[in-house]
């Protein structure tokens, strides 16, 4: 058997980081196995759709280095891969189930149904639903002679096709992720497949599709765990044989308490979309993880530990790597907190392990500055192991480009004082006198000048520092020397001389 697995979203928005991650197991999953990993779109719910969303998640998982197989706008042979163009193929298989007695017209109006709810909360009921029940007081084709549902259906009254769920049955499959689950129809609703607007929803189209695009193994968000048994008798009905099932951890806040939101993730000040998103409605701004700074490699190998742990101490993986080392048996049933410091680490990592060629072209497209490629290279590794982001790198690394106009108080008070400023004017004076140098040469060059007068390197390193970026950290000090060249050196530390002796 081969495996084919789908990522099949909603157009209803931006793409939530906890879908980039269901994306990323089905993918990861696929490629495990030399399989299929399938892109769908499921915009049956027409009134939620969002103008620009389908494109944005096709975007964000060509970012985040996710690649389909087959699907919208890749091809495929089981096309179309849009649910909206899939209608008449949902419509016969819900009038299947309709002709055997699998599932039932309604046409209650919205007061009709709001007043069985009602009735419900005043019996007590503590979860009203239209069910084996309640379905006989209802309007539809169980209730009604065939005469009468025909005769509405020709008077054109709005109706709805509902599944027709037995009354006390165990529905019982077995999930990849969380062993056996075992539901009672008794707390099932018969939920509608198909809508007065003849689209199926979710349900009815989810399965068929599945069946028809020959899915082996559906890996999804805990979310649809309770859909499941409903589906399970979905396949039952029509005669299908059920893929397998794996339903994924909820991503938690960082504190554990309650599922990731894009309210938490706003509040805490951190990303939930892989790219920016700009609300077609609201005209609100999403910044997303790319806009933020972080590397696609560094979001993955992020996200796959977000409820997979394949075990042992490594924690840095590409995507190769991911693919060999990866199962749905090793994910966990509890949820993923979702720690963005952590994301922060793996940027730092990755940014360490970029090519001085990707990081330099990075660097030149951020600043404005005129300045060669090789100049940019050197303050670009100066500045790697310092930053979080390369878009912090301008910033990082401004005294490169700029003399200092202030210099850190504390750095003057306990480290600036005449006789280093002396030995500093000395070394500025002996460095230009060089040929050329290097940072080991220029160190070596500032050691003479100080043993001439007995004086420790310790003594003059942080007013050197201090003369050339006024800050009290940063780079290490003779690369700053190397890059700056010993004209701006002697002039800055003449600067630092005349205003802070």
């Amino acid at each position: 058997m081969s495996v084919r697995v789908r990522f099949a979203p909603s157009p209803t928005g931006a793409l939530h980081i906890g879908g980039v991650r269901t994306a990323l197991y089905n993918y990861l999953f696929a490629r495990k196995h030399q399989g299929t990993f399938i892109l769908r779109i499921e915009d049956t719910d027409q009134t939620r759709f969002v103008p620009g969303a389908e494109a944005y998640i096709e975007e964000s998982l060509k970012w985040a280095g996710i690649t389909p197989d087959e699907g919208v706008n890749y091809g495929g042979d089981f096309g179309p891969y849009r649910q909206s163009e899939r209608k008449e193929t949902y419509q016969k298989y819900a009038q299947q189930l309709v002709d055997e007695g699998k599932a039932y017209y309604a046409f209650d109006t919205p007061e009709e149904l709001d007043a069985m709810r009602e009735r419900l909360k005043e019996a007590r009921v503590a979860n009203p639903q239209y069910n084996a029940v309640t379905r006989m007081q209802m309007s539809n084709s169980l209730t009604l002679s065939a005469e009468e549902t025909q005769a509405k259906m020709d008077a054109g009254e709005p109706y709805v096709i509902r599944i027709k769920l037995p009354r006390n049955e165990d529905v019982r499959f077995k999930d990849i992720v969380r062993g056996w689950v075992v539901v009672n129809t008794a707390t099932l609703d018969d939920k509608i497949l198909m809508k007065s607007d003849g689209m199926p929803t979710y349900h009815m189209a989810n399965i068929v599709d599945d069946h028809q695009m020959e899915i082996t193994h559906v890996i999804r968000g805990e979310e649809w765990l309770p859909s499941a048994p409903l589906h399970m008798k979905l396949y039952e009905y029509l005669g299908w044989d059920a893929p397998e099932f794996a339903h994924l951890p909820l991503l938690l806040k960082p504190d554990g308490n309650g599922k990731l939101s894009k309210r938490a993730a706003d509040q805490l000040g951190f990303p939930i979309f892989p790219l920016n998103w700009n609300d077609p409605e609201t005209g609100e701004l999403s910044v997303g993880f790319k806009e933020t700074g972080y590397l696609p490699d560094a979001f993955i190998n992020f996200l796959a530990l977000l409820g997979w742990n394949p075990g042992g101490e490594k924690e840095l993986f590409t995507m190769d790597d991911l693919i060999e080392a990866f199962s749905l048996e090793k994910i966990n049933k509890a949820g993923a907190k979702f720690d963005i410091e952590k994301a922060k680490w793996f940027n730092q990592q990755y940014l360490k392990f970029m090519s001085d060629d990707e990081l330099t072209d990075q660097f030149l497209s951020l600043i404005d500055v005129d300045i060669d490629r090789e100049r940019a290279k050197a303050i670009a590794l100066s500045l790697k192991e310092r930053v979080t982001f390369i878009q912090e790198m301008p910033e990082a690394g401004r005294f490169y480009f700029e003399r200092p106009t202030e210099y850190d108080e504390k750095v003057v008070r306990k480290k600036w004082n005449e006789e280093a400023a002396n030995k500093l004017v000395e070394f500025s004076e002996e460095l230009k006198k060089a040929d050329a140098y290097d940072k080991d040469s220029a160190k070596a060059l500032l050691i003479e000048v100080l043993e001439r007068d007995g004086m420790p390197l310790g003594k003059v390193m942080p007013a050197l520092r201090l003369a050339l970026t006024g800050q009290a950290g940063g780079p290490d000090l003779m690369e700053i020397v190397e890059i700056l060249g010993a004209d701006e050196v002697a002039a800055r530390i003449g600067k630092a001389a005349e205003e802070l002796n």
